[in-house]
């Protein structure tokens, strides 16, 4: 069976059954109104109610004719003796005890020659049926809507979707060929492709078998990826599932499901599990109740199947996170998850080669430069990548391109990194005067700070939440940062305030965000990076704040003025910069307020 008709076959199943269900019980109801009302309707026809007190009262005084009583019903139909239109009138009378007024009623015949008809019938089997089905209503009402929440949880389902291996299933459809940027990460891997094709001479030199292999990356780097091509290379079923699918509603469901991946697996081994996003079900127990209590049974049984591997068992756990500070320590040990991989962000020529992958079935002029744009990408994952080039091809249909140029990648990554253009957006000249004089600040800073970038475009055209930008060209992959680069990068960002402060004598909520990134640079300085010679090379970086304790109120005191020392000195050191070079601001952002937007080249014409 395909393995990609599986899923919508089930789903398909499930949707026949709630249609049935609802169908059913609909029916069951109109049948069962229609047949109630309609012949107890007709039963009741002429009919009035009458008191069983007034009944007792009419017997004595001789005023029934005829008692009717219907088998298995509390109610009888009584006649009462009358002339012209009150003759043969019908009543029906609810009746306390069925049995204990039938003997009455019968010992007044007898004994004192009562001339009443007494008659007993069956009831009418349709409105037994029916009130049966009324009676019933409820019961059925709650094993439907139990049926369809077992169906919706997919208790007794298959556990996790099966791709490749043998009986026609869907392959994962990834080779390592497919896969750009992860050169050593395959090169790790390559050899549990080699294992899982070949587990005898492994198992012969007395090798024990990987039980798992965490990858931990940031989101987007190609973990999911790289696990689809493993399975795909070394030709085995590849049975995927998400953390998130373990625990749903129903306490017990989580472990119930553990244990049915896991059999599943070791029937059709060798085989790969792989569970994406596993810190759902994988993060450290605690002792609390509740949900809690279901993600700690669920993980208990994860680690018992794990460890329940027999020697011979060519099953291995492939699992995939961007939080690996979060997971459980007894699952990352030695015989559970025995490699721990680190999927990176690509580096310089990683991007390069991920985009000329990607580029493969698009239209590229040949003036394309895919180390260009790679230098120009630095920090992009291999998700954000594809993205990039996929936007690019969208913007060149809009723009009615043949070839996908150099422009629309442009375009493309502005879009994603700082928002989309918005040209009919109506500015006023003081907003608009206020927003060169700031980017204009900016850039100028920048060009006198020997760390920081050169500018790669000014503009004042709204993007995305900011009112404008400053592009910077990234021409290198940085792993360390030092203190000086630091210290100048919150200057940089301290210029925007200071040219508004310098040049119109005001200051404006345009530098919210540039004042949280230069205080969240200077607190990282301290706390993180231990960059301060008064406080020494010292993390306090906590998980609870009740840590800090243990270095006292006057470490915290100091922290806090520091941190204000370090963003008044960067503001004090961007306002001079721009003071000393105030001709040069002006001329910026007049620029900028003539054409919108400066290229890097049109930049550098005013240093010359």
């Amino acid at each position: 069976m395909n393995d990609n008709k599986k899923p919508k076959k089930q789903e398909k199943n499930l949707d026949i059954i709630r249609t049935i269900s609802l169908l059913v019980l609909l029916i069951l109801c109109i049948v069962g109104a229609i047949a109630y009302y309609y012949f107890s309707e007709k039963d009741g026809k002429n009919e009035k109610e009458l008191a069983f007190t007034e009944l007792i009262t009419m017997i004595n005084e001789d005023k029934i004719e005829k008692i009717e009583m219907t088998t298995g019903s509390s109610t009888v139909k009584v006649t009462v003796a009358g002339e012209g239109e009150e003759k043969d009138r019908e009543k029906t009378v609810l009746v306390p005890s069925i049995q204990a007024f039938m003997e009455w009623i019968q010992e007044k015949v007898d004994k004192e020659d009562k001339k009443i008809e007494l008659n007993q019938k069956p009831v009418n089997p349709l409105i037994r049926i029916s009130d049966t089905i009324f009676s019933l209503l409820p019961t059925l009402l709650l094993i439907i809507l139990l049926i369809m929440i077992f169906k919706m949880q997919g208790l007794g389902g298959d556990s996790g979707k099966v791709y490749g291996g043998e009986d026609g299933l869907k392959p994962t459809g990834v080779k390592f060929n497919d896969i750009a940027g992860l050169d050593e990460e395959k090169d790790e891997l390559i050899e549990i492709v080699d294992f899982l094709k070949k587990p005898s001479e492994y198992l012969e030199m007395g090798a024990k078998i990987p039980r798992g292999i965490l990858l931990y990356g940031k989101p987007g780097t190609g973990k999911t990826l790289i696990a689809k091509a493993i399975a795909g290379e070394a030709g085995v079923p590849f049975i995927s599932m998400s953390g998130s699918e373990f625990i749903e509603m129903f306490a017990g469901l989580g472990a119930s499901r553990v244990r049915k991946l896991f059999e599943k697996a070791k029937k059709m081994a060798p085989c790969i599990i792989f569970i994406d996003e596993i810190d759902a079900i994988g993060s450290r127990r605690t002792s609390n109740t509740g949900s809690e209590t279901e993600n700690n049974q669920t993980l208990n049984q994860l680690l018992v199947e794990m460890d329940g591997f027999d020697t011979n068992e060519t099953v291995i756990v492939l699992a995939a996170t961007n939080r690996p500070e979060m997971l459980d320590k007894a699952l990352l040990r030695p015989g559970r998850f025995d490699r721990q991989i680190t999927i990176p962000s690509p580096d310089l020529l990683g991007r390069e080669s991920i985009l000329k992958l990607h580029s493969q079935n698009k239209k590229f002029a040949k003036d394309v430069d895919f180390k260009s744009i790679a230098g120009d990408t630095a920090g992009f994952t291999g998700a954000e990548l594809a993205n990039v080039l996929n936007e690019a091809a969208i913007l060149a249909t809009r723009n009615k391109h043949t070839e996908i140029t150099n422009a629309d990648i442009e375009n493309a990554v502005k879009k994603i990194t700082v928002g989309l253009e918005k040209t009919n957006r109506v500015i006023s000249d003081k907003d608009k005067k206020l927003t060169a004089y700031h980017e204009a600040g900016h850039a100028v800073v920048s060009k006198f700070l020997p760390t920081q970038t050169d500018v790669k475009e000014v503009s004042i055209i709204p993007r995305g939440l900011a009112g404008g930008y400053t592009m910077y060209k990234t021409n290198e992959d940085k792993y360390y940062v030092s203190r000086t680069e630091l210290l100048e990068k919150m200057v940089a960002l301290m210029g925007g305030r200071a040219a508004e402060k310098i040049a119109l004598n005001e200051i404006s909520t345009g530098a919210s965000n540039d004042i949280e990134v230069a205080t969240g640079i200077a607190k990282d300085m301290l706390t993180v990076y231990g960059m301060d010679d008064s406080l020494g090379p010292v993390s306090l970086k906590v998980d609870d704040p009740y840590e800090l304790q243990i270095f006292g109120d006057k470490v915290i005191d100091q922290v806090g003025n520091q941190i204000q020392i370090l963003i008044d000195n960067a503001y004090i050191t961007a306002q001079k910069i721009l003071s000393d070079n105030m001709d040069i601001l002006d001329n910026v952002a007049q620029k900028l307020l003539e054409k919108e937007k400066i290229t890097s080249e049109e930049f550098e014409e005013f240093f010359k």
